[in-house]
């Protein structure tokens, strides 16, 4: 992979740029790419602690990753859970977190200390996303569901689906809404420019449906309840982007870069469903991680 360095970009040190424009791959990947000579600047090697200049042009070799069930190594990662039982677990995931296995997180997600913590997992949802019946993006906090076999898993993803189940989001978005309660109903597909981003398109796209409320505003921001209908990959982020409201953080979908933060300010507060086995409607919640508060706070 080949790209110029923007003069827009938030110019740091070279891991730290490269893992904030690869949202998907850590800082200690590109360490390691750096150090064995995979990552060049205008065909030179560099350290880790190298400021890109515009107009660099930077080339990364990223390594082959062969994700299967059997190089998915358990490992003693602290996750918050909130609620666990024979059936399932709900956990707290925290912002930073990667959720399962990929190219740059082969041993530090959260399926990764699923793994370590029980050898009960669902593998409906392919042998490298054990348990995992909905997914949060790294920088997202806040409630996710895990399932300890197959049928558990269906019941709930089927819930999801059907739209029984309820999952409710806050995050703190640019401006002020016009309208202090309403529903984005916008498809969502592939970026056609950028392969690391969705996008609102009518191209190979899905029915995708938010529904939000402005808790309260200031002249800069808004706090605000999100109400899912549909579970599209970064739907919330490219909905607020596209009305012109980017969340506070969120540089991929138009955000200024805020210090304050690392990535977007969104948390997944609550989620309901009826357990499977059990067959009643439970219910749980999560509080916002400090960076969020803070912020809130401050503006």
């Amino acid at each position: 992979m080949e790209f110029v360095v923007n003069s827009n970009d938030n110019l740091k040190r070279i891991d730290s740029y490269l893992s904030a424009r690869f949202f998907d791959v850590s800082r200690s990947s590109f360490v390691k790419l750096i150090e064995s000579g995979k990552v060049l600047v205008n065909n030179n090697r560099v350290q880790k602690k190298y400021i890109p200049n515009p107009g660099d042009v930077i080339r990364i070799v990223f390594e082959n990753f062969d994700l299967n069930e059997d190089n998915i190594i358990p490992k003693d990662i602290p996750i918050d859970i909130i609620y666990e039982d024979d059936y399932i677990i709900v956990v707290n995931k925290q912002k930073g977190m990667v959720v399962h296995p990929a190219a740059g997180h082969l041993d530090d997600t959260l399926v990764n200390a699923l793994k370590f913590h029980t050898s009960d997992l669902s593998d409906i949802n392919s042998k490298i996303r054990p348990g995992i019946v909905h997914r949060l993006d790294k920088d997202t906090s806040g409630v996710l569901l895990v399932a300890k076999n197959n049928f558990v898993h269906e019941h709930l993803a089927n819930q999801i689906k059907n739209k029984f189940a309820k999952r409710q989001y806050i995050g703190i978005v640019h401006g002020t809404l016009k309208c202090k309660k309403g529903k984005i109903d916008l498809p969502i597909g592939r970026d056609q420019k950028n392969r690391k981003k969705m996008s609102v398109t009518e191209k190979n796209s899905k029915h995708a449906v938010t529904n939000y409320e402005v808790i309260k505003s200031s002249k800069k921001y808004s706090f605000v309840k999100f109400l899912l209908e549909t579970g599209r990959t970064h739907q919330i982020r490219v909905h607020l982007s596209k009305i012109g409201h980017p969340l506070a953080g969120d540089v991929l979908y138009g955000a200024a870069y805020d210090p304050r933060l690392h990535g977007q300010c969104l948390h997944a507060q609550k989620i309901g469903f009826i357990h499977p086995i059990l067959d009643k409607y439970m219910e749980f919640y999560s509080k916002p991680p400090d960076e969020f508060l803070n912020f809130l706070k401050q503006i």
